[in-house]
């Protein structure tokens, strides 16, 4: 059996509210990865895959369901309580496989190293569907967003909302929402934890004594709480972003410092092999939304008060934290990249002829364009 959402997007852009709340209540029911393909019907392109299939069978309303059964037949479902009574709670397919030894991911890290970023990200999909979450905040992650939505396949997106982020980044988040027909689940840190800091230390405690007490309350446990709903994650990490830390990432690998809803959790960083030029490349080439923060200077972009732009000759990740020591600028979300054999690599020095990533202006600059 194979299920296709045919979910609409609005001629204003925006998603359709019936769609999503349809996916939501596919996720909270844990039937979210039975759906085996998600179309798009664009309002505003009656030429889209989902228009297309819309007329094929008479269907004007979003969401609708066309079910394949294994003898060909097919059957439109326009409700989906009735999908999920008629066909998703009879039977049904075995759970998500994962992979639980280490030579099954040393195999597929192997196998996929060479692969466009895409076709990585299409094995994680097909294996896990909306069991593997993407991490979402930069740049990077946008263009996975993107990927994964050309795959077709069921997929899910969280984003870490510290509660100090740039008002630009939340206004990227939503323009993200709207422009792919995702929902992006916002995790906010424990209150009471967050009240405790501030209550003992100030709202800058981290200009102080280092970031990594603020970041373990307001990056690294809602990280936690996410993955572990999870049996994979994607990042966008790529290997030039920090030398120090990222150079030995592999595109297929097990997260060492965090578990998923089976114990052993999967890591996928599709983009690790690209250069911050071919991602922007990609991201101009692909007509893909990003922070507007990118056109003022900023590279690397987390929270307010520890993200500033960057100086002409800087590396991108200068601008995190700039107060410590350069080879400590990581949150601890990819705490395993500095365990067991990263962390002597961590303790030198950045390479200063690593390649360096430039911001949109300064391109801009130095084409003469500003």
């Amino acid at each position: 059996m194979h299920v296709t959402m045919v979910k609409k997007r609005l001629a204003n852009g925006e998603a359709c509210r019936k769609c999503a709340q349809a996916e939501e209540l596919l996720k909270a029911r844990g039937l979210w990865p039975r759906i085996d393909e998600v179309v798009l019907a664009d309002e505003g392109d009656p030429a889209s895959a989902g228009m297309v299939l819309g007329r094929e069978h008479g269907v004007t309303a979003a969401p609708f369901f066309i079910v394949r059964d294994g003898d060909g037949r097919l059957t439109v479902y326009e409700s989906v309580l009735k999908l999920i009574q008629d066909r998703l709670q009879m039977g049904g397919r075995p759970a998500a496989p994962t992979l639980v030894t280490d030579a099954e991911i040393d195999a597929a890290a192997r196998e996929m190293a060479a692969r466009p970023p895409i076709e990585i990200l299409r094995w994680g999909l097909q294996r896990w569907g909306s069991g593997l979450g993407i991490a979402f905040s930069g740049a990077e992650d946008v263009v996975l967003v993107h990927m994964a939505s050309q795959t077709g396949l069921p997929f899910s997106v969280f984003c870490l909302d510290t509660g100090r982020l740039h008002p630009e980044t939340y206004r990227f988040i939503d323009t993200v929402r709207k422009r792919y027909g995702v929902s992006i689940a916002l995790l906010s840190p424990d209150a009471p934890a967050v009240q405790e800091l501030v209550k003992s230390k100030g709202l800058f405690s981290f200009y102080e004594d280092g970031h990594e007490e603020c970041c373990s309350i307001r990056k690294v446990e809602p990280l936690r709480r996410a993955l572990g709903s999870l049996r994979a994650w994607a990042t966008g990490q790529r290997r030039d972003q920090s030398p120090a830390t990222r150079s030995a990432i592999d595109v297929v690998e097990r997260d060492r410092a965090f578990s998923g809803v089976d114990g052993p959790l999967v890591k996928l960083n599709p983009l690790a092999g690209w250069s911050s030029a071919q991602t922007w490349s990609y991201i101009r080439g692909s007509d893909i939304p990003f922070n507007a923060l990118h056109e003022r200077g900023f590279v690397s972009i987390g929270c307010e008060p520890c993200t500033r732009a960057i100086m002409p000759g800087e590396h991108e990740r200068a601008g995190r934290w700039w107060w410590e020591e350069k080879t400590k600028r990581e949150c601890g979300l990819h705490a395993g990249n500095v365990q067991g054999g990263e962390m002597d690599r961590a303790q030198r020095p950045l390479d200063p002829t690593a390649p360096r990533a430039t911001s949109v202006r300064e391109e801009r600059v130095a084409s003469g364009n500003e």
